[in-house]
């Protein structure tokens, strides 16, 4: 059962792509079978059985590698010849990887199992990683980055990054622009998508029934700044402190194929919060294809009617194509496992962090409130308007654990009592939902309520522990890969 919701490898990218060039044909043929895959899908929602009798959860979790010195080592190739494990893949930059953790049920010790084989799996790489004098690192953004090490060359060895970068820069026409005013302000321009490989997240996936996707997107979207306020972990770039969460606006800006002309005219960013509720899973991907032209316009031979029409379920690949080069918050996800279609709801809030711990508290966190909303009588996205969660995710972004956020019945309040007060005892009840043991509930729930109390997450450590005398931003990030791999949770790390 375990190997029914397969997470898909490069699925930013949607899939491995060789280099080429795109011709005018090419873009209208792409355009033609991603509508006809769209009426596909259509048609799929409403006779197809999709597989969800026991809903799977997924991780994925971006590192990054760092040498002796905590620069980033740009050696990724080696190091996943080296880890030679099939659940490692390579990711945009060379100084990053990626674990693809294999899906399992949350129910009884599912948690436990997830932390267990995030932990061996870890463990073992960074073992292979040391012996090239390489270490592996979960951090939002490597504080150590500079300027000097983005540009075309930092992006991993693969055709489908060389391409992607090159479509994005002749859809924009022009340098890309970053821009993030925050503790400090950082204005720079970059000529390659190479700033977008300095965020690296951590992952969560749910698969979902087509007639509840709607009820878990909204829900997702709801409470993401509750997220980002408690998990932030990106405080720094290019030597200045910026937002909490800076990984927010850096992929927002980094992947911009907008000029400045197209913004005033309130043309969509591929990195994009949304801007409404949906109703079915459907919105969104009618939305890719409304409002997003094609980045990749490469068409395979599959006819998704025919296939539907003998009885087969089509892979619909230009839609989900389309759909991996549209960077959702919060994405849907169509994937076909064993000849059976499932939906998923892909959580891409997180930042990468600071310990697997901390990333499994963030992941019950979010598993057990989500349930709870998704399937309340009064959903709280009918109280709040959308506007208003995505006000909260920037402030969330921005502030971190001080952030105050806006939430139905209390208005106005600082995350940490919004936690404390009102979603953590539903975090809770979720999770009991799911069947999770309640040992392995209270343990990880524990973590964040004590998270709140101490208003300590990985960013406000960072912060804490560079403005020491005499420290550097090496330094700090020496210290926080030591406490990393202890695996003690980031609120009782020494500043």
């Amino acid at each position: 059962m375990a190997g029914r919701l397969r997470l898909c490898h490069g699925d930013d990218v949607g899939k491995d792509v060789e280099h080429r060039e795109f011709s005018r044909e090419d873009r209208m043929r792409y355009r033609e079978k991603v509508r006809t895959n769209l009426d596909a899908l259509t048609r799929m929602l409403a006779e197809t059985q999709f597989e969800c009798d026991r809903p799977l959860t997924g991780l994925e979790i971006e590192l990054n590698l760092v040498d002796e010195q905590a620069e980033p080592a740009m050696r990724n190739a080696e190091v996943l010849d080296a880890v030679a494990d099939p659940d490692f893949v390579t990711e945009l930059g060379q100084f990053n990887i990626e674990i693809n953790v294999p899906p399992d049920v949350l129910e009884g010790d599912g948690l436990a199992r997830f932390e267990k084989r995030i932990r061996g799996s870890l463990n073992a790489a960074e073992g292979h990683s040391a012996a090239l004098g390489t270490h592996t690192l979960m951090i939002g953004i490597l504080p150590t980055l500079e300027e000097r090490h983005m540009h075309l060359g930092a992006l991993s060895d693969n055709p489908r990054y060389a391409l992607l970068n090159e479509q994005i820069f002749a859809a924009r026409g022009e340098d890309m622009l970053i821009d993030i005013d925050g503790v400090e302000r950082l204005v720079t321009r970059t000529d390659s998508i190479a700033p977008e490989a300095a965020c690296t997240s951590a992952q969560l996936h749910l698969q979902v029934a087509p007639t509840n996707f709607a009820n878990y997107w909204n829900a997702a979207q709801c409470i993401s700044g509750v997220q980002l306020a408690l998990g932030a972990n990106s405080p720094y770039l290019f030597g200045r402190q910026l937002w909490r969460e800076t990984r927010i606006p850096l992929f927002e800006q980094a992947t911009d194929t907008r000029s400045d002309e197209l913004k005033v005219q309130g043309v969509r960013p591929r990195v994009w919060f949304g801007e409404r509720w949906i109703t079915s899973i459907f919105d969104l991907f009618e939305e890719n294809v409304r409002y997003f032209p094609s980045l990749l316009p490469i068409c395979d031979d599959e006819d998704p009617v025919a296939v539907l029409d003998s009885g087969g379920v089509p892979k619909l690949g230009e839609l989900t194509l389309h759909n991996g080069t549209i960077y959702r918050w919060n994405r849907p996800v169509y994937a076909v496992v064993d000849g059976r279609p499932h939906l998923r709801v892909e959580n891409r809030v997180l930042p990468a962090g600071p310990t697997v711990i901390d990333i499994m508290a963030n992941a019950a966190f979010y598993f057990g409130l989500v349930r709870m909303l998704a399937e309340a009588d009064r959903p709280v996205w009918t109280q709040m308007s959308f506007n208003a969660a995505e006000e909260n995710f920037h402030a969330g972004a921005r502030d971190g654990i001080d952030a105050f956020l806006f939430w139905p019945g209390l208005g106005t309040v600082p995350a940490t009592e919004l936690v404390l007060r009102r979603l953590l005892p539903l975090a809770h009840q979720g999770l009991d939902q799911c069947g999770v043991d309640p040992s392995h509930r209270d343990r990880l729930l524990g973590l964040i309520e004590r998270r709140c109390v101490a208003a300590r997450n990985g960013a406000s450590w960072q912060v804490d522990a560079a403005s020491r005398p005499g420290a550097t931003l090496a330094g700090m990030l020496t210290e926080y890969r030591s406490l990393m791999h202890e695996n003690v949770p980031v609120h009782e790390w020494p500043v």
